[in-house]
Formats: structure tokens, sequence, C-alpha cells
């Protein structure tokens, strides 16, 4: 059963597969409430290509990020393996429930999730039980959590996107990752435009909101020089200095209309996750990604316009 949902998956896209026993989990942890009867929660993690972020790495194309790398992996490529291996293991009498991420339903009162637009967001209304993702993930052998809360594996570092079944088949377990690849080395806070990441590796997603939309007009092609006219503070905003509060963001992203969102309410990404990307680029220079490209992922020096350009 093991090798065949192996098979299923990897055939259905996954590039990483991981089991986690439910002795991992603790006695409170959203998967008893969700499905009591878990016995083991399988892990699928998703690359994300490479060549995706050279586009904005080269300030050349933007959406295919959002389309390819977030939309289609979210709505169809990432469902499509749960349901597949789902459907082999009911074939079979086994109980199996998908687990993907709600983007839209906020736990806090007052959050945002970057990825889509805020005003799609659902706040103050009941929650349903939902799995902390980069846990279950870590639990899973996926890979191990990096400064900025994120996942990082040996193959693509933090390009990966993960989502999970919950089962009451018994499949064995996957060895958790010995923390090897993270070293703290802050890159991840250096690289986000719009410094929404703390020297602990926190994310204000208000800020990151702002950000990963492309309020920084020094990292975006599409900003024209009359960009956010009736700020006080515009070219603190354009330069990625301002700090927002969730009333300010609101205010910041309704001028954002430099560049079309995508469907499901994603937010099209001008940053392209920019922390992720400086994260990547110094785990290929350390050499401890197992999976090897001919050429770096940067190749010449970054490019940036000047804040001038917008006096």
């Amino acid at each position: 059963m093991r090798d065949k949902i192996i098979e299923i998956a990897k055939a259905n896209g996954a590039d990483i597969v991981g089991f986690a026993p439910i002795s991992r989990f603790s006695a409170d942890n959203p998967i008893y409430k969700i499905m009591p009867e878990t016995k083991t929660v399988i892990g699928l993690g998703f690359r994300i290509l490479r060549g995706i972020y050279r586009g904005i790495e080269e300030g050349s194309t933007y959406y295919q990020y959002t389309t390819m790398a977030v939309e289609n992996m979210e709505e169809t490529i990432m469902p499509m393996a749960q349901l597949k291996v789902a459907m082999h293991m009911e074939e079979n009498g086994y109980l199996a429930l998908p687990q993907r991420r709600h983007q839209q339903i906020m736990a806090e009162h007052n959050s945002t999730n970057p990825e889509v637009a805020y005003d799609a967001v659902y706040r103050d209304k009941p929650q349903e039980v939902q799995l902390d993702f980069l846990d279950t993930a870590v639990k899973c052998g996926l890979g191990e959590k990096g400064l900025h809360n994120v996942l990082l594996t040996d193959e693509f570092g933090p390009m990966v996107r993960y989502c999970f079944i919950l089962t009451d088949a018994e499949l064995g377990e996957t060895e958790e990752y010995k923390p090897h690849l993270c070293d703290k080395c802050g890159k991840c806070v250096e690289g986000c435009p719009g410094r929404a990441i703390d020297e602990n590796g926190n994310v204000d997603q208000w800020q990151c909101a702002v950000y990963y939309n492309g309020a920084n007009g020094t990292k975006n092609p599409f900003m024209p020089p009359e960009a956010f006219e009736g700020f006080d503070n515009r070219l603190e905003i354009i330069a990625g200095e301002a700090k927002v509060t969730p009333e300010t963001a609101r205010e910041i992203l309704d001028k954002i209309y430099f560049y079309p969102p995508a469907q499901h309410a994603y937010q099209c990404s001008i940053c392209g996750r920019a922390c992720d990307m400086a994260c990547y680029m110094h785990l290929e220079e350390k050499g401890v990604l197992t999976k090897k490209f001919k050429t770096p992922f940067r190749k010449r020096e970054e490019w940036k316009f000047s804040v001038d350009d917008f006096k």
C-alpha cells in the first residue's frame, strides 16, 4: 500500500512523499477533531519550478509565478494528486481525507493572507478546524522549518508547496529531518522588499501583503511615476520603508492597480516571495541542495530602480 501511494502521488505531480504516524501529534492537535480515526498523515510536497522565478529575478514576466506556482498548484495540481491517492485508498477499504489550505479564512481577528485579495478574506466568522500546515509537514518528514517560517527541503529549498491526507491505514513512518539547511543567516529578512520579516523570522502579514503585491517601486517595473499620489509618505512606501497598519495597508492595497490579479482571489505577486529567492540562493551557494542546475540562480547583478524616479 505504501509503495503504491508513493507511485500514484508522484505520477500525479508530487515530488516528495512522507508519512507521519499519529503518535507524533500531541493530544490537542486538530487532527483528532478533524478525523479521530487517523493513524497516519501522508504529506505531499510539490516543487515550484525554479524557472518560474526567473521572470521575477530578471524583471521580465510576473504573471507566470502567480498562475503556475500558486493558483494552478493550489487549485489543480495538488488537489488532483490528493484525490488520486485518496481514491486508491478508499478502493482498498481505508478512509482518506485530503487536507489543503483554506486560503481565505483567517484564524486571527485582523490578519490577512498576502497571496489573496484582502477583501476576499473571511474574518470574524466561525472557522472550521484546520491543521498547522508547517508543523505537519515537518512531522511528515517533508523538510525542516526555516527562519522565516517556511518549509525547507533538501531538493528544492523553500521552493515547494504541500498538502496532506489523513487516513486510518497504518503506513509506517518517514524519518523527520535533523535540521541542517537553515543556518539563520538572515538572507530572507534582508531579501524582503518591504521589511516585513523581523530578525527572529516573524512575518507581519499586512506588511507582507503590501509588498508582495508590489508597493516597492524600486522592484516594480509596472509602477507609474505618480504612484500613491495623496499619501504623505508615498516615497517611503515606494522605497519599502513605510511601516503599515492593517488600516493603512488596506488603503495602499486599494491603490495597487499596476498589474491584474489571477482567479480565485489570488493576487499577482510582484515580489515573487523575494524572501524565498534569497534563501534559495544562499542554500545554492552553500552547495547543500541535492537538486543541481547547470547555472546559478542569480546570473548577474541584481537590478532595481531609484526612488528618485518617483519624485
